[in-house]
C-alpha cells in the first residue's frame, strides 16, 4: 500500500502499531467511499469533506444542510457572505425617487423646540423642552456638549451669534441666558420678564409689527390665522412670515411697498398642515419651512414653488435651519430628534427634475448676480428676462430713489426760484 500524505496540523494523529498516523473518524455513509473510515488517506477525508460543503448560492439562500450528512450535521452552517458595503451610520433615503441623504441625532427626552448651525457649520446647537440645551458634532453626530446650569424649564428657542462665540436662550421660567459656546460657561441670567417667553415672534391674532432705525412697520391682517414665526434676508430687505393658515408670504419691508400692493410673493400648495418655522438661505436663493404635517418644505423663492418636501418625521417639525454654505438643512421635531439633510446635489433629484419639466421652467444664469434663476418656458417674454427676481426688485427700488431724488432736486430749485422773485419784487 502507498504511504499517506501527512494529515493537515489540525488533524489529531495517533500512531499505530505499523507506525502509520491514523485519526479515529466516525462511520461515514457514503457510496463514495469503500473503505472504513480509519483506513481512509486524508486527502480522501479532504475530499469527502469538500463535497459535503454547500455552495456560496446554497448558503446565501439559507438551505439547510442534508440530514444524512452526519459530518455536515457537527459543523455550524457557515455564514452567508455578503458583498462589503460602505459604513453609513445613521444616513439613510427618505424617499425613492428623492434620494435626500440624512442624518439623525438622539439624545432629547422630550420635543425638540430649536436648532441652530453654528461654528463654520461644523457644529450644531438645539434647544428642548427637557429643559437642556446641546451642542453637536455635525460629522459623526455625537453630543460635544451637554450645557450644565441649565434652565429650570423648558427650553424654546436658542440663537446664536454671528461669530459663534456666544448664544442665548430663552425659557418658560421668565429668563434668558447667555452662555460661552466654547467653554460651555453661563455668563449671565436676565429674569426680569414679567410674563412668559414666547418662542421667536408668535402672537395669537394675524398681526406682525418690525422694528428698525425708529420706525414702526406694521403689516395688519397679514394672514388669515396665527402668525407662527417669521425671518429676514441678510440685507434686512425682505422679510418672510409663516402661519397656521398653511402658508408663507414674503414682504418687501426696505420701500413700505407692502402698504399698498400686500405681499410681493405668497407660498402657498407646500404643506398640509399649519407652517411652524421658516428661514432664509444667505443668497436668498431658497427658502426652507417646517410644517405641522411632519415635512420640511424647501422652495425656489425667485419662482414661487416648493422645489421638495422632506419627509421623515413621526411628529410636528418645529424648527428648520440653513448652512451657510446651502449644502445641509437641519430641522427640530416633536418626535425628539433633530436631522441634519444633505441638499447638496437637489437639482440633480429625479422628482426635482420632473417637477420642474412639469412647470415647464428652464435654468437661467442671472447677468448681474450669476445666480442661476427659473423663468417659464411658456412665457412669450422669458427670453428677454435675463436677470432674476431679487435684481430686478433692486433695479426697480434704484429706479423710485433716483426719481424721488430728482424730484426732491426740482422741486427745491423751484423753491430758491421763488424766493429769488420774491426778492425781487421786494425790491
Amino acid at each position: 500500500m502507498a504511504s499517506q500524505p501527512a494529515c493537515a496540523p489540525s488533524c489529531p494523529e495517533t500512531p499505530d502499531e505499523g507506525g502509520k498516523a491514523k485519526v479515529p473518524l466516525p462511520p461515514v455513509s457514503s457510496g463514495d467511499l469503500e473503505r472504513p473510515p480509519h483506513e481512509l488517506p486524508c486527502a480522501a477525508r479532504v475530499k469527502a469533506y469538500g463535497r459535503l460543503k454547500l455552495s456560496m448560492l446554497e448558503a446565501r439562500q439559507g438551505r439547510p444542510l442534508a440530514p444524512v450528512d452526519s459530518l455536515g450535521l457537527t459543523r455550524a452552517s457557515p455564514p452567508p457572505e455578503e458583498e462589503p458595503t460602505p459604513e453609513r451610520k445613521f444616513w439613510g433615503d427618505q424617499e425613492t425617487l428623492s434620494k435626500i441623504p440624512f442624518k439623525i441625532m438622539k439624545g432629547h427626552q422630550h420635543i425638540v423646540t430649536s436648532c441652530n448651525f453654528c461654528v463654520d457649520d461644523t457644529k450644531l446647537l438645539s434647544g428642548s423642552y427637557d429643559c437642556t440645551v446641546k451642542l453637536w458634532d455635525a460629522v459623526d453626530g455625537s453630543v460635544v456638549r451637554d450645557f450644565e446650569h441649565r434652565p429650570k424649564a423648558p427650553v424654546l428657542d436658542c440663537s446664536v451669534t454671528a461669530d459663534s462665540r456666544r448664544f442665548v436662550t430663552a425659557s418658560h421660567d421668565k429668563a434668558v441666558r447667555a452662555w460661552d459656546l466654547e467653554t460651555g460657561k453661563l455668563l449671565t441670567i436676565v429674569n426680569s420678564v414679567s410674563k412668559n417667553i414666547s418662542r421667536r415672534v408668535s402672537v395669537q391674532v394675524p398681526t406682525f409689527s418690525s422694528f428698525g432705525l425708529g420706525a414702526d412697520l406694521r403689516i395688519r391682517w397679514a394672514h388669515s390665522s396665527a402668525i407662527s414665526n417669521c425671518c429676514f434676508t441678510v440685507s434686512g430687505h425682505f422679510l418672510c412670515t409663516s402661519s397656521w393658515d398653511k402658508t408663507l408670504k414674503i414682504w418687501n419691508v426696505h420701500t413700505g411697498e407692502f402698504r399698498n400692493s400686500g405681499a410681493c410673493v405668497t407660498l402657498m400648495q407646500g404643506h398640509e398642515g399649519s407652517v411652524s418655522s421658516c428661514h432664509f438661505s444667505r443668497d436668498t436663493s431658497f427658502l426652507v419651512s417646517g410644517g405641522f404635517d411632519r415635512t420640511v418644505a424647501i422652495w425656489d423663492v425667485g419662482e414661487g414653488y416648493r422645489k421638495l418636501s422632506l419627509k421623515g418625521h413621526s411628529d410636528w417639525v418645529t424648527d428648520v435651519a440653513i448652512s451657510n454654505n446651502k449644502k445641509w438643512v437641519l430641522s427640530a421635531s416633536k418626535d425628539r430628534t433633530v436631522r441634519l439633510w444633505n441638499i447638496e446635489e437637489i437639482d440633480q433629484i429625479p422628482m426635482v427634475i420632473k417637477y420642474k419639466k412639469a412647470l415647464g421652467l428652464k435654468v437661467k444664469q442671472c447677468e448681474v448676480c450669476e445666480k442661476p434663476f427659473s423663468t417659464y418656458e411658456s412665457d412669450i417674454f422669458s427670453e428677454t428676462v435675463t436677470k432674476c427676481v431679487f435684481c430686478r426688485m433692486s433695479e426697480d427700488l434704484s429706479a423710485e430713489a433716483l426719481s424721488a431724488e430728482a424730484l426732491s432736486s426740482s422741486s427745491g430749485g423751484e423753491d430758491i426760484r421763488s424766493r429769488e422773485c420774491s426778492l425781487g419784487t421786494d425790491d
